[in-house]
């Protein structure tokens, strides 16, 4: 609901904004760091008692961006973001006297194209630009078995296998230090909500959605 209000009041502000927009001014920029997943688990008490879980790692990340500056506080902007991250998977399950259980690692990665709206806290041409931005767009999730470790009785394994595409959340902030010659240093941190298909494939099956977080740093050159 938060996320929903501040989206309505971001749309509300480039409303605004755009009754003075100057000429656009085009950029494109190449930022990079490391994703971090957030993991999920879940556990049925009863007669016959189960639990599961995964447990991410962190892992590279890529962004690809192109945008531009509507006016001194408003710009759009899409980007393509590639991540990669293994996982480590365990579920097990007891009842009627018997065991079953596995423990395996997979890897996992997402491609992502979005696009945003950025709203700057200081007027172009400063030194320190300061932005809190918000937008959507489709997310790529595919993941592969790796090895299994561990593995007792006939558990259900997930897929070898299997993606899936979603809709995306997706909520950076950062900030732009201008350098020399249209150039400036960025630094984000963002976080893309999605549905959840690594939960999906546990047993019992997970509850809550996929968080991406990324904290990236990279140049932006501005034309």
């Amino acid at each position: 609901m938060q996320l929903r209000k501040a989206l309505v009041a971001m749309i509300f502000i480039g409303i605004v904004h755009t009754a003075s927009i100057a000429e656009a001014q085009l950029y494109a920029g190449v930022v990079g760091g490391v994703a971090t997943l957030s993991g999920d688990s879940r556990s049925i008490i009863g007669p016959s008692s189960s639990s599961s879980s995964y447990d991410p790692k962190n892992g590279p990340a890529v962004e690809v961006l192109l945008g531009a500056d509507l006016t001194n506080y408003l710009s759009v902007q899409g980007e393509y973001i590639w991540n990669s991250n293994t996982l480590n998977l365990t579920a097990a399950s007891f009842g009627n006297g018997m065991q079953q259980a596995y423990q395996e690692s997979r890897s996992s990665s997402q491609q992502s194209v979005l696009g945003d709206l950025l709203i700057y806290f200081r007027k172009r041409g400063s030194r320190l630009r300061p932005f809190l931005s918000i937008g959507t767009g489709l997310v790529h999730l595919s993941s592969s078995q790796q090895q299994i470790k561990q593995f007792i009785g006939t558990p259900m394994l997930p897929a070898q296998q299997f993606s899936s595409n979603m809709a995306a959340l997706h909520v950076p902030v950062g900030i732009d230090v201008k350098l020399a010659k249209g150039w400036a240093f960025r630094y984000s941190f963002s976080e893309t909500l999605t549905g959840n298909p690594i939960s999906q494939q546990l047993s019992p099956q997970g509850l809550h959605n996929l968080q991406n977080f990324q904290s990236l740093f990279g140049f932006v050159k501005r034309f």
